[in-house]
């Protein structure tokens, strides 16, 4: 295969190396001389913390705006690349940033590194870290199933690892821990800036950053050190009053919120956390809620700097971070007195109660008084078949603790979980304290299975041997995230989703009409009792042990590592670039499939098995569209190929439609594209030849993942125009010579002999022009490159 940086002459690419590396020292020379000589993270110890850029940049931006800025506005503009010049107008300029850090887990860093590779540059601009935590399968138990993965995994491991140490990336290692748990335990820090190859990467809000998740073409710009574009988020403030105890958890604060806003009304926003009631909630718990805001489509979530932080900082070893983020807690850290907010949330935390919501969507909310009328009345399976506690979500010391305080009351009356009960401990520090403190003896006593640190059931990665596929049943879960087949590939599977604690004890009475704030469970000796609310410490009292040191840091240099990307591999690809655009409307294309419903990127490209082949773009582009339902026959993976008439697989029509040189188009419904930030889900229709996806609304990464691989992300100006498409319609894009930023695409739809005319809306800005008129936003780097030299 060509690999991109061929494509560059010697002399071409040590320009671009002795750049990148000029680039790199401007940027880290800044970064020093910004603050107090406080160290990043314990890894970045010759970076240090930008809190005096920050205020700088923000007092040119207070006295442009002459307003009141929101948390949110603070640490974002305070990241602007030209605070001065910027256009800063919420929900509608395109800000240029320069975040702080990159984080990347090693199902996404495998195509995030392959493009970095392409680019030609020596070394990333930025800190930047691989966590190994989505390839490792539950099976059995921790140890086994991370050694079965370290095997099964052995090459895509040892590119990621090499990769790493090529080019500047701190590697964390297989059995490190989940990726946002390692960031929240090492990197985060109050005022953070940070892209993450992850949909949660918010939860890094849990110690007052703002931690956005994207594909892995925006991780490559930010370690090439382009600053990075994102468009300016509305603003949405939850206001918190009360104080959180008993029973109900922070996880009930964003299933509630959920309820409220759905999977779709935090798109184009930044949720800010504010109000006396934030003090009640630790910081793992600002994290927990941070997290889940992913499900409501949010750019991301925060909360304000306040001691709950603090006492956090300093029990990971961060006690010098947490006395500086003091010094600028009111100018940088904490919103100012009377700034607007687009839209407010008002949530007593005296009278919130506990919540389950499900199944099939994070959005669906049942108070736990109503889960088992509300479970009968629409025939959900009422028996639980499996509990499942821990994943990036809920996976603290405190939630570990607070579900060992209910479980050892329940064996104390001679009970155990009813069913298998399964905890993810989120990182090794996590593993190795509850090891300690015997909490991970009390859920072994109680029934319980300890996976191994990793995502595991929460992404797929789960071999699921009690039903079999299509046997209707019921799981609870404290993950975020429940879409149809999401955690084992059954779409019989009714997935609800809560917090730890309601997990453990509806484990427990095994059923989903149990409310544990009123019903009573029967003890081995027959009486009746009540189980008490559940109770942690917040931080354990001996400290954290650290466990085994699974960090790789990357040498001073490492021109002299070689990467290795086997040509006959099947798991890793060296990439090839996508064609340029012709300069040419996109006439009487054919119309793939048209998508009925709800169509998450795990519809358009599946985790769970395919995440060996994330490495390998040709291999994984077989599950393009398999999980989608086809608007023509209300059927999953079937769709007519318009030219021979033959009914087949989706991917395998595409790749027909490819060979003959046929373009193609895919058409959506509402919120295309929820879920992870997997931009397989865009890479793969431009493998296959697609050009376009025309839908009712986009879910915001996955548009701009569209974006970055040359394709066209087009929005129905007249929704009920969805309905005019047809499986045998034509579809053509005119007028694309003037595409330009708010002006209208001209669609002509072709259908049996007839000719519609609509007007199809897009969020181009000019520099995404460029991506599409290059075939790339990778492509578009390397001509910008090769202009310089």
């Amino acid at each position: 295969m060509v690999h991109y940086a061929r494509l560059l002459n010697v002399q071409q690419a040590k320009r671009a190396a002795l750049y990148a590396v000029e680039t790199q020292q401007r940027h880290f020379h800044a970064s020093c001389a910004a603050a107090a000589k406080v160290a990043l993270s314990r890894f970045d110890q010759d970076v240090y913390l930008p809190y005096e850029k920050l205020q700088k940049n923000l007092e040119i931006v207070k006295k442009r705006l002459g307003r009141p800025l929101t948390l949110s506005e603070k640490i974002l503009y305070g990241h602007l690349d030209d605070p001065v010049n910027q256009d800063i107008q919420r929900g509608v300029s395109y800000l240029r940033l320069r975040p702080d850090r990159v984080a990347m887990q090693d199902a996404t860093a495998q195509m995030a590194m392959l493009q970095f590779i392409s680019s030609g540059l020596p070394r990333v601009a930025v800190p930047s870290t691989i966590h190994c935590d989505h390839l490792i399968e539950a099976q059995v138990g921790g140890e086994q199933d991370l050694a079965r993965a370290k095997d099964l995994n052995k090459e895509v491991y040892k590119f990621l690892s090499s990769a790493g140490a090529k080019y500047g990336v701190g590697f964390w290692k297989p059995g490190s821990g989940i990726i946002h748990q390692i960031i929240l335990e090492n990197y985060g820090f109050p005022g953070l800036l940070m892209i993450g190859t992850d949909s949660h990467t918010p939860n890094g809000g849990g110690l007052g950053g703002l931690c956005i998740g994207v594909g892995g073409a925006d991780a490559v710009d930010v370690m090439a050190n382009i600053p990075w574009e994102l468009k300016c988020p509305n603003v949405i403030g939850v206001h918190l009053t009360g104080k959180i105890s008993g029973w109900t958890s922070p996880k009930d604060i964003i299933l509630k919120v959920a309820d409220i806003l759905t999977v779709k009304g935090g798109t184009g926003a930044i949720v800010e956390y504010y109000g006396k009631g934030v003090d009640s909630i630790s910081c793992t718990g600002m994290a927990t809620i941070c997290n889940m805001g992913a499900e409501i489509g949010a750019t991301t979530s925060t909360f304000p700097f306040n001691q709950r932080m603090a006492d956090y900082l300093g029990a990971t070893g961060r006690a010098a971070i947490a006395g500086e983020a003091k010094k600028y807690q009111q100018s940088v850290l904490t919103a100012d007195s009377g700034a607007k907010y687009d839209q407010v949330i008002e949530i007593n935390l005296d009278t919130l109660e506990p919540h389950v919501n499900g199944p099939f969507t994070p959005d669906l909310a049942h108070p736990i008084s109503k889960l088992g009328a509300n479970s009968k009345k629409n025939g959900y399976p009422m028996d639980i078949r499996v509990g499942l506690i821990g994943s990036c979500t809920n996976s603290s010391y405190e939630d570990m603790g607070r579900c060992a305080s209910i479980a050892k009351n329940a064996m104390k009356h001679g009970i155990k979980s009813k069913i298998p009960f399964n905890v993810t401990p989120g990182s090794e520090q996590i593993r190795a304290t509850i090891e300690r403190d015997g909490i991970a003896k009390t859920f072994k006593e109680f029934g319980g299975t300890v996976l191994a640190n990793a995502c595991g059931p929460c992404i797929g990665q789960w071999d699921r041997k009690d039903v079999k596929k299509g046997d209707k049943n019921t799981i609870v879960t404290s993950y975020n995230r429940n879409f149809t087949g999401r955690n084992d590939a059954n779409p019989a599977t009714h997935c609800f989703v809560t917090s730890p604690e309601l997990v453990t004890a509806l484990s427990i009475a095994g059923r989903l009409d149990f409310n544990p704030l009123t019903d009573q469970l029967t003890g081995a000796d027959g009486k009746k009792f009540k189980l008490d609310s559940p109770f942690g410490d917040e931080l354990p009292q001996k400290g954290f042990d650290p466990g085994m040191d699974t960090y790789e840091a990357p040498p001073a240099d490492g021109s002299n590592v070689k990467v290795d990307v086997d040509p006959k591999s099947q798991r890793l690809q060296l990439l090839e670039p996508f064609d340029v655009w012709n300069g040419k409307d996109l006439v009487d294309m054919t119309v793939l499939i048209k998508v009925k419903g709800k169509c998450t990127t795990d519809h358009i490209s599946a985790a769970g098995p395919w995440l060996k082949y994330r490495g390998h773009l040709d291999n994984i582009s077989n599950n393009m569209f398999i999980g989608a339902t086809n608007m023509e026959n209300n059927e999953m993976n079937k769709i007519k190929n318009q030219v021979n008439g033959e009914w087949a697989g989706v991917p395998d029509v595409a790749r027909f439609y490819k060979a003959k040189g046929i373009h193609w188009v895919a058409v959506g419904d509402e919120n295309y594209g929820e879920g992870s930030s997997r931009e397989h889900a865009a890479l793969e229709p431009r493998h296959l030849g697609g050009r376009a996806i025309i839908t009712k609304s986009f879910a915001r990464i996955h548009e701009t993942n569209l974006k970055k691989q040359g394709l066209l992300p087009l929005t129905f100006a007249n929704p009920a125009d969805y309905d005019k498409v047809q499986p045998t319609s034509k579809i053509s894009l005119l007028g694309l010579e003037k595409l330009a930023p708010g002006k209208q695409v001209d669609c002509e739809i072709k259908t049996d002999g007839k000719v519609d005319k609509i007007k199809l809306n897009h969020s181009f800005n000019e520099q995404q022009i460029s991506w599409f008129k290059a075939g790339s936003a990778l492509n578009r780097m390397k001509q910008i490159a090769a202009a310089k030299n």
